[in-house]
């Protein structure tokens, strides 16, 4: 996005159906704070994916370098899947990077299990799927 505003006006239109931008599905995008009020990371959730997502997944985050090791993306994802839980899905599907091992480390301590390979932009990635008992 070239500013801010166009950047929430995207987000807060993708919230929901009646506005969500056609080529993309209704997402919600969480910041995660730490005990002073600063922002340390980001989460979308996707309530559905099409077919551009089909690879890509129902989340995507992102915690400040600074913060990271500190368990706030385990926590993040944490609360996406209470979330998904309570809009009634069933699983959840992530992607990730083979090389972002502390991705990987943070989708598995959440419950996901390898499901498939595929690459993205000549990185080679892997699905999760993390299924609700």
């Amino acid at each position: 996005m070239e500013s801010y505003d166009e950047w929430l006006k995207s987000v807060t239109d993708n919230t929901s159906p009646d506005t969500v931008n056609p080529s993309w599905v209704v997402t919600d995008t969480y910041f995660a704070i730490d005990e002073n009020g600063s922002i340390v990371g980001i989460i979308d959730f996707r309530h559905e994916l099409n077919g551009f997502l089909k690879d890509l997944g129902n989340c995507g985050y992102s915690v400040r370098p600074s913060q990271r090791r500190k368990g706030y993306a385990t926590r993040m994802l944490q609360l996406i899947l209470e979330r998904a839980r309570q809009i009634g899905m069933d699983q959840l599907q992530l992607s990730v990077e083979r090389s972002n091992k502390a991705s990987v480390k943070t989708i598995t301590k959440n419950g996901g299990t390898y499901e498939r390979s595929f690459t993205f932009e000549g990185e080679e990635a892997d699905v999760y799927m993390i299924r609700f008992v």
